[in-house]
């Protein structure tokens, strides 16, 4: 198993959530999730970010780049909060709590690497 197929599995099971509630959370049939779990596929960006969402997480400590589940944001990614809220569209389409969310976690990994 993976690190991230291990990750996940102790995330979901200190929640109390089963396979098929994680699965129905996510929107991805059970065979999917499980696979995941059992580090047979990996999940595109935005599950994980769905998935750090909904176990209370970061996508960086799921995927083992960090070793602390609970590790928030810091406060430079408070200003990004507020930055964040006030964005509605793209090119005249709407940005839904997803979205914020994938750009949320595009901007962090850029910034993680900058000295």
């Amino acid at each position: 198993m993976s690190k991230f197929s291990d990750r996940l599995t102790n995330l979901r099971e200190s929640m109390n959530y089963s396979k098929t509630k994680m699965a129905n959370k996510i929107g991805v049939s059970l065979s999917t999730y499980a696979n995941w779990e059992y580090g047979y596929n990996d999940p595109d960006m935005s599950t994980l970010v769905k998935l750090a969402g909904i176990l209370d997480t970061t996508v960086d400590y799921l995927t083992g780049k960090i070793d602390n589940p609970n590790v928030q944001s810091n406060t430079a990614s408070d200003d990004l909060d507020d930055v964040l809220d006030d964005v509605r569209s793209f090119d005249g389409k709407p940005f839904d709590d997803h979205d914020r969310e994938l750009i949320r976690e595009i901007l962090k990994r850029i910034y993680s690497t900058k000295q």
